[in-house]
């Protein structure tokens, strides 16, 4: 069920995005905001909440396994020595109010709560852009601020001993088809060889739909990609890939990801063509 006021984000007035700030959510799925669904222009729906395969995929958000022990990504922790494991230390991303509230975007406040405490606090800016007549931009902005008196640090499966599971931070669940989506870059194609890579961007492409992801700040721009096509569609922006990301108190984590959400299959050249425009307005 959702709760409260439910933000819809519009470009040249048409609806692509409506954002949940409060949803009602079971503890284990690691309650946090999300965008759902988000379409294209022409109405496709490119974005899943809560699908069988990971019912703790919730459409557009921030979405992180380890913050010094507590799981804000819902489902099982990855345990070293031991594997996916039930815990009970899943945290929540509380909305607290909007900043700003626009037709096209917004700038919140929320707090990152986990074992009656808060840990971390978020302005998260969000912002939706008109590109072309097929093509517009959902532009997600985080920063994260250790509100604690003690060093915190944000981890991943990967880090605690699973291989090519560095997923955490800005992550995306797609639509999942009957056919496997395509995923390339400026020079690679295929999940295997762009999963846990670094590329100015990165391209998910379905039946009739085309994703364009790219990190649009400085440390954005660093963090390896974590794809996934053949389980399920999903791309995110790793935090931490080989090793923890430390946060000391008073500090702040900011990412920036730009997504191009185009109606059509794109091809390279047309790819990198609409996320510079997306990336520079």
């Amino acid at each position: 069920m959702i709760t409260h006021d439910t933000p819809v984000l519009r470009v040249a007035g048409r609806p692509v995005a409506r954002y949940v700030t409060r949803p009602e959510l079971p503890e284990r799925l690691s309650p946090r905001p999300y965008l759902h669904p988000v379409t294209t222009l022409a109405g496709t729906a490119v974005t899943e909440l809560s699908p069988v395969d990971h019912t703790h995929h919730l459409g557009v958000g921030v979405a992180v396994p380890d913050v010094e022990g507590h799981n804000f990504w819902g489902g099982r922790t990855y345990v070293r020595d031991q594997g996916p494991t039930e815990l009970d230390n899943h945290g929540a991303q509380r909305h607290s109010a909007f900043q700003l509230r626009d037709p096209d975007g917004f700038v919140e406040e929320l707090r990152w709560m986990a074992s009656g405490a808060e840990l971390l606090r978020e302005r998260r800016t969000v912002a939706a852009t008109e590109l072309t007549d097929t093509a517009w931009a959902l532009d997600f902005t985080f920063s994260l601020t250790n509100v604690t008196p003690t060093p915190l640090s944000i981890g991943s499966p990967a880090t605690n001993g699973r291989p090519g599971a560095a997923y955490g931070g800005f992550f995306w669940r797609a639509r999942k088809e009957a056919e496997t989506p395509q995923v390339f870059t400026a020079d690679r194609e295929g999940a295997p060889e762009i999963h846990g890579t670094r590329a100015d961007w990165l391209a998910l492409a379905g039946t009739g739909w085309t994703l364009v992801f790219a990190g649009a700040t400085g440390r954005s721009r660093q963090d390896p990609w974590f794809v996934r096509t053949a389980e399920y569609p999903g791309v995110g922006a790793s935090l931490a890939s080989a090793e923890r990301l430390p946060i000391p108190p008073g500090d702040t984590v900011v990412r920036r990801v730009v997504t191009v959400v185009a109606d059509g299959r794109l091809d390279p050249d047309e790819a990198s063509v609409l996320v510079r425009k997306a990336v520079s307005q």
